[in-house]
């Protein structure tokens, strides 16, 4: 392993948290500091021996600082192969001492286009042209210099070159670090200039690996999870209070029913398995809810992941603490609350914010992704009032009851697999057919699940896209459903329309569906 020692450095950054403290670890340590712009000027003020970029390339900064750096007595001096003989003489004819370090980050561009009032001309001032070329050259000649982008690295270079210099591994490391810091760079540039369409022509999505997992679905599959970079995703800001890390199943279901719970307003429970819905309940608490969603469908509930809307209290902790579950999500746990859970030793606790919603929905195919926009359901209506686009086509006017569970009904459907069709009856959704192949299927599954005759109820149904043939809506209607809501836009829309009125059916058309495959 060759460890390579560090005389001579060239530290030009934007971001200057922490750079005083590493140039001073650098002076010690015996290194020459080159610096330019506001970066030398910050350290000269701390009292570090500087040399001006200037008076080595015998240039003054030129356009109002765009051209300093770029220049051979630089760039000669970081791309050189020092164990090429001509490199070397080359720059003993020059006069050009070598670089073996480069700490540089660049401007803010990320952050000045967040602005949404920015100018072009200001954002385009914020593209770094000599930051990413010397970040790309040291990181190119790794075997000889070592490359630094990031504050968060300063302590570990600083100690390597105080104990001697920068290994093989750490250079590599560095050089990796670099290529991927500049690479999220021009992604944010690309983007920025392609904001106004939604699916751009060109989609470079920069993704940093958040956390190594055990494995993937399956023992046998590595796995580990990744986040956009600038991102901020509700589950890498979550707090995980007790149990073990997340898996990847943990993930993609805790992204399924935390999604669906953060879709309402009122207090909302979700119960989620291989990421679809099979208990979702409104209640006058977190603790009624979560209760009457896990009584939807017991048997299916029985190692789920857990979704609350509301604070878990105390008495929600203890309705929990009876069952057998993975994961639990709420935007708050209370204190007493945690000393309940924490009974539960193998049961995975987060507090999390609200997921967002407006990036693009992907799914990868061999060598390339599927992208849409992402679906949402928002029902926004005066209350006792049918939500926007929503039609009466047969039978009476739904009352409050019935039109809350429609509402519940198509709202559960959207976020489960298609073929989907759900029943709710009383603010639960107690029937829940999901990825069938046909749609008469996943009706028959979800009668089966939602145990009519026993419960007594007036019930409503959701079908997440349009029926086919009747036979859906009779085998609904059979089944005690008073009321259902689908898109419509069948060439059988009438078949089935009169159908509803044969069974003096509510059928309600939306004139949009929801797959979700």
């Amino acid at each position: 392993m060759t460890t390579i020692p560090v005389r001579r450095a060239l530290v030009s950054v934007w971001d200057k948290t922490g750079v005083v403290h590493l140039a001073r670890r650098l002076c010690a340590a015996g290194v020459e500091i080159v610096s330019s712009g506001g970066t030398a000027e910050a350290l000269r003020r701390a009292g570090v021996a500087v040399t001006d970029v200037a008076s080595v390339t015998g240039s003054p900064e030129i356009l109002g600082g765009r051209v300093k750096t770029l220049h051979p007595a630089i760039h000669g001096a970081i791309l050189a192969d020092m164990g090429n003989e001509q490199h070397v003489a080359d720059l003993a004819a020059q006069g050009i001492a070598p670089f073996e370090l480069v700490v540089s980050n660049l401007y803010p561009f990320e952050r000045t286009v967040a602005d949404p009032e920015v100018k072009a001309g200001d954002a385009v001032e914020q593209i770094d042209i000599g930051g990413p070329a010397m970040v790309r050259a040291a990181a190119k000649n790794h075997a000889w210099v070592g490359v630094v982008t990031s504050p968060d690295q300063y302590d570990a270079v600083a100690a390597a070159v105080e104990a001697g210099g920068l290994d093989d591994e750490m250079r590599r490391e560095l050089a990796a670090t670099a290529f991927f810091h500049t690479a999220a760079y021009d992604a944010a540039i690309v983007a920025w200039l392609e904001r106004d369409e939604l699916l751009p022509p060109h989609l470079v999505v920069a993704l940093q690996r958040a956390a190594a997992l055990r494995y993937g679905e399956n023992p046998h599959q590595p796995a580990a999870i990744y986040a956009e970079v600038g991102s901020d995703p509700w589950w890498r800001r979550a707090r995980l209070l007790q149990g073990k890390e997340m898996s990847f199943n943990n993930y993609a279901d805790a992204e399924a029913a935390w999604r669906l719970a953060c879709t309402f307003a009122d207090p909302v429970s979700v119960v989620v398995k291989h990421t679809n819905p099979c208990g979702v309940a409104r209640g006058d608490s977190a603790a009624s809810a979560f209760v009457r969603a896990w009584d939807c469908d017991p048997l299916s509930a029985f190692g789920g992941v857990i979704a609350l809307n509301r604070t878990v209290d105390e008495a929600a902790a203890s309705a929990i603490a009876g069952h057998f579950a993975e994961v639990v999500v709420a935007p708050a746990v209370a204190p007493e609350a945690e000393a309940v859970l924490a009974r539960k030793s193998g049961l995975r606790v987060l507090v999390a914010n609200p997921p967002g919603d407006g990036d693009l929905d992907a799914r990868r195919v061999e060598a390339g992704l599927l992208v849409q926009a992402r679906d949402r359901v928002l029902l926004v209506h005066p209350p006792g009032e049918l939500p926007p686009g929503w039609r009466v086509v047969a039978g009476p006017e739904p009352v409050p009851a019935t039109l809350a569970d429609l509402e519940l009904a198509w709202t559960v459907a959207a976020h489960t697999k298609s073929n989907a069709v759900v029943i709710a009856a009383g603010g639960m959704a107690i029937g829940i057919g999901a990825g069938d192949q046909s749609r008469v299927g996943a009706a028959e599954r979800a009668i089966v699940r939602a145990r009519l005759a026993e419960r007594g109820e007036r019930a409503a149904a959701a079908s997440d896209a349009f029926l086919p043939f009747r036979d859906t809506l009779d085998a609904l209607a059979k089944a005690g459903v008073v009321a259902l809501v689908e898109p419509g836009g069948s060439k059988r829309d009438d078949e089935v329309v009169a159908a509803a009125q044969e069974w003096a059916m509510t059928l309600v058309f939306t004139g949009d569906r929801h797959f979700r495959h």
